[in-house]
């Protein structure tokens, strides 16, 4: 027995060295593997028995062959893999909206308004110069055109994001596929936990997929005992046991363009994250260029009624033979102030003066325009355009598109004057701008047509500035659109509150990559090949192996 014994125990040891020496082996070959978890033998000693009074070892037994994982610090690394790659999206979408804005350049939006503004200044020292004016309009455009062009670049890069978002749920699907798929397979291949040894190249390969799959979204994590990993994102599977659910897509307009939404294929719940690659582009398509295109909408509009308030109640060296509207309204019988207009007009009313050009005389009428609510008998469209039709040498009409139009007899011309209640400018008469909004917003064709009809005075001849002089302060006067902010105020904070999240967005990216760099030098510690501990590991092994060998051969 003891000799037999002894061969058994030798030619184990040979097994177990022969199967140490493989492991190694496949660490080195794997050393440079992206995602590979280096792998162990476990041995433990055998059972031992009694002979002749004496208790004799049996050698060593193999306990499997199992990954060098630290199963929590993956977790760890999955939540900062999320942090890193969300940040960075979110420092991108910034990087885009700073470019966009221009700041600091020749062709910023505040440069361009500081052009517009002089050239107004111009106009209130020779106003008499129809050049001067004619250069207000030419900066005026300018100015209209960089905004169109900054919102058609904010749109641009909303689609860019949403075309990422896209690829990233294709991407999140194939994942969870393959994450099911490599459950299926390592449970058959491990039997459940039957056997001691664990599937090891299939392992790392679903553990470089749910690395990959951390980065895009926060996931969390839960494996098993049969070696099944189940995969969630807040109180929704992803996979479970060898069951993927994906994420469908659903189309929505949002600010003018076609965005992308998600739902989980089975429960139809609405898909939601702001961490992780694709949380990162979601915020910075509808949180951040999305605000920024809010904001920039909002200064245009603000822009738009400030300019056009105080041009429509001023006069140019001519008046108009005819004029329309440029917004018209879906309903003309109800109140102007239900309308739908950009803004609402107020209780007040207009002067419009018919100018004989045969006699050198002007009639001056009052338009009362009643929105106090009272009475039921408020001033609709229809109302305005039968008023105005019933001044003598003047004809009122409305369109199909619901514009009104007013038109001068031969050898009359038409001006307005001090409106106080802002119909002109919401319905766009006698106006400096056309347009209700950042893509639509120009320099009204009918001032391009001829300059003669910018509004400088307010009815004391080509000397007469005083409109001029109002305007020229336009940014400087609070809105009400604006909440009390001047145009000037607005714009500078809205700059200022994207270089300060910028900023701190920055920092925060910092932090994480810093964070995330330490996990990953704590897993390549633990998890990670050594060529050179292998080496020695497999020097080990030899020197274990031919130790066996020569008790079998001495015996």
């Amino acid at each position: 027995m003891g000799l037999n014994a002894t061969l058994y125990t030798a030619g184990r040891s040979l097994e177990l060295f022969t199967a140490g020496i493989q492991v190694a082996g496949q660490n080195v070959a794997n050393a440079n593997t992206p995602g590979y978890v280096r792998e162990n033998l476990n041995i433990s000693t055998n059972l031992p028995y009694e002979s002749g009074g004496m208790i004799f070892g049996t050698g060593a037994q193999e306990n499997g062959i199992r990954q060098q994982l630290d199963y929590h610090l993956e977790q760890q690394i999955h939540q900062a893999n999320a942090d890193v790659y969300g940040s960075e999206a979110r420092n991108q979408a910034y990087a885009e909206v700073q470019l966009i804005l221009s700041e600091l350049t020749s062709g910023d939006l505040s440069s361009l308004m500081n052009e517009f503004t002089g050239a107004i200044s111009e106009v209130v020292n020779q106003p008499e110069l129809i050049p001067n004016r004619q250069v207000v309009l030419q900066q005026g455009a300018q100015l209209a055109e960089a905004i169109q062009t900054m919102r058609e670049q904010i749109d641009r890069s909303r689609v860019s994001e949403n075309v990422k978002v896209e690829g990233l749920v294709e991407e999140v699907n194939e994942l969870v596929d393959e994450i099911a798929k490599l459950n299926t397979q390592i449970v058959r291949l491990e039997a459940g936990g039957l056997h001691r040894s664990q599937a090891g190249g299939l392992r790392s390969l679903r553990l470089e997929a749910l690395n990959r799959l951390s980065q895009i979204m926060p996931i969390q994590t839960q494996e098993k005992d049969n070696g099944i990993i189940d995969v969630t994102i807040g109180s929704n599977n992803l996979v479970v046991n060898s069951h993927a659910q994906h994420l469908e897509v659903f189309h929505v307009a949002d600010r003018n363009i076609p965005v992308s939404n998600y739902r989980f294929s089975d429960t139809k719940a609405l898909f939601t994250t702001t961490d992780g690659e694709i949380g990162g582009a979601i915020e910075a398509r509808d949180g951040i260029l999305g605000t920024f295109s809010d904001q920039l909408e909002t200064y245009t509009q603000a822009l738009i009624e400030q300019v056009n308030r105080i041009h429509a109640s001023g006069e140019g060296v001519i008046g108009y033979e005819s004029i329309t509207a440029t917004n018209g309204m879906d309903d003309t019988s109800v109140a102007l102030n239900q309308a739908g207009l950009m803004f609402n007009p107020d209780h007040g009313g207009f002067e419009i003066k018919v100018y004989d050009r045969a006699t050198d005389t002007t009639t001056t009428s009052y338009i009362q325009i009643d929105l106090d609510g009272l009475g039921g008998n408020d001033t609709s469209l229809d109302d305005l355009q039968a008023s105005l039709d019933a001044i003598d040498h003047l004809s009122a009409s409305i369109d199909q598109q619901g514009r009104l139009s007013i038109n001068a007899d031969n050898g009359y011309e038409i001006k307005f004057h001090n409106d106080t209640s802002g119909t002109l400018a919401a319905l766009g008469i006698n106006t400096f701008f056309q347009g209700v909004n950042s893509l639509g917003i120009a320099v009204n064709e009918t001032l391009n047509s001829d300059p003669r009809l910018f509004a400088a005075g307010l009815g004391e001849g080509p000397g007469d500035n005083r409109n001029a002089l109002e305007l020229a302060n336009f940014v400087e006067l609070p809105s009400e659109k604006l909440k009390g902010v001047s145009l000037d105020d607005f714009y500078t904070n809205v700059a200022s509150q994207i270089a300060n999240s910028a900023n701190a967005e920055s920092a925060l990216s910092v932090g994480f990559n810093a964070y995330k760099d330490s996990l990953n030098g704590l897993r390549l510690q633990n998890s990670g090949v050594s060529l050179d501990e292998e080496a020695i590991h497999i020097l080990e092994l030899q020197q274990g192996f031919a130790a066996a060998a020569r008790i079998v051969s001495t015996v």
